[in-house]
């Protein structure tokens, strides 16, 4: 089923003065330190007294489009204010919403119990809700027209036979309208498995480091998994070859550093070391082929239970546009993203200097050991140092102070 929006009524316009103040302080917000224009595009009504506000938030180069369930009346959902003597409800984690999710989405269904909901905190750019201990919905919080890879991909995996995935139980799309009135339809969110059990692959690498404990054997394992995650795509998916792959990886890594550049101005110091690291690559005879990949796989979107890694959280870079999110890429820019991540482990994990180094050392040789790429060391550190630019973005607008993590890692791939 397809929700389709309705133009916002008074009751709207007045719920959305109620979450003005509310809004900035979300994690998934996507404008932080900055004053955001918002306005409400249209409501997408689920129940009588469920509505989902489509909220546009616009503040220097963000502009987004915000999925703001919300519940009038009682709830368990956390309160944001009140209306005309009703409380304004956070609509993502009250049974109210996820009956009425539940009632419209598509997909094999589920008996998961939306009385028996808890929210996930710790996330970024979207909103998990566990059901029950069965399934796990994720509310998509920006949303983007088109596939939503974080459904597409592991519905593939699991035609293919991967059993490293959370299986997809149902999913939910909508239809709005641009600023410009043109009419757009995507996904609103997507419930899957619910890996009982599970230990996030972040915090479990933290804890380890925390403690000093070597990491080398999981980091061996995930990597072997990673592998597999990609040898199943390569088969569900179209591979494309590239003539000019090394010429296109090395441009699009000077895109990334004029792009990053104008909204980190501190970066610009790293361009020559940048440059040099491109001159290597522009080297190369070949790349591999392109191919679906994660696209923004790291420590927190994998989880360990019963002995094993599961991989989630398809949905790529949450900054970039959708359509690059579903291109055909190389599969190494996943190891580049782990191998980042476990960086990002030791720091968060409290290690410094020599042993810190040592430790992620270790940790990082295993991971490459265990996805036993052939692909080169030259294009591995190409796509690390280019998702560090991204890190470099992303933890300037959403988490200064992680800043020096990237910037740490710029002095080692860049200096």
């Amino acid at each position: 089923m397809t929700i389709a929006a309705q133009p916002a009524t008074p009751l709207d316009e007045a719920l959305l003065e109620v979450l003005a103040p509310w809004l900035p302080a979300r994690r998934w917000f996507p404008a932080k330190g900055a004053a955001a224009a918002l306005t409400l595009t249209g409501v997408l009504p689920l129940a009588d007294e469920v509505r989902i506000l489509l909220v546009r938030a616009r503040a220097g180069s963000i502009d987004a489009l915000l999925q703001v369930p919300v519940v009038l009346g009682p709830g368990t959902g956390e309160v944001i204010g009140t209306l005309d003597d009703q409380d304004v409800r956070d609509g993502a984690a009250d049974p109210a919403f996820l009956r009425a999710w539940l009632a419209a989405a598509d997909g094999p269904g589920t008996d998961a119990d939306p009385d028996a909901a808890r929210m996930i905190t710790g996330e970024q750019s979207n909103t998990s809700v566990i059901l029950g201990d069965t399934a796990i919905l994720k509310v998509l919080r920006a949303l983007q027209p088109g596939e939503n890879p974080d459904v597409d991909v592991p519905r593939h995996l699991v035609d293919h036979g991967w059993t490293h995935v959370p299986a997809p139980l149902a999913w939910l799309e909508g239809e709005w309208f641009d600023a410009d009135g043109t009419s757009r339809r995507g996904y609103l969110g997507a419930l899957s498995t619910f890996v009982s059990g599970a230990e996030d692959g972040f915090e479990l690498a933290c804890a380890y480091a925390g403690r000093g404990e070597s990491f080398a054997d999981l980091a061996r394992d995930l990597g072997t998994v990673t592998a597999t995650m990609h040898t199943a795509l390569a088969a569900a998916f179209p591979r494309l070859d590239a003539p000019d792959g090394p010429a296109l990886v090395a441009d699009g890594i000077a895109q990334r550093l004029a792009w990053a550049t104008s909204a980190v101005p501190q970066l610009a110091a790293y361009a020559p070391g940048v440059e040099r690291v491109l001159a290597e690559v522009r080297a190369l005879p070949a790349t591999p082929p392109r191919q679906r990949v994660h696209g923004d796989l790291h420590l927190g979107q994998v989880l360990r239970a019963r002995d094993a890694w599961f991989i989630t959280d398809f949905e790529g870079e949450p900054l970039a546009p959708l359509d690059q999110r579903t291109k055909p890429d190389l599969a190494v820019r996943d190891l580049a993203g782990l191998l980042r991540s476990i960086d990002y482990a030791a720091a968060v994990g409290g290690l410094t200097g020599d042993a810190a180094a040592a430790w992620t050392d270790e940790a990082r040789d295993a991971l490459r050991a265990g996805y036993a790429s052939t692909d080169g060391e030259v294009l591995t550190r190409a796509l690390e140092l280019d998702k560090t630019l991204y890190e470099a973005v992303y933890e300037s607008r959403n988490r200064p102070t992680w800043l020096p993590i990237p910037m740490a890692a710029l002095d080692r791939l860049a200096g």
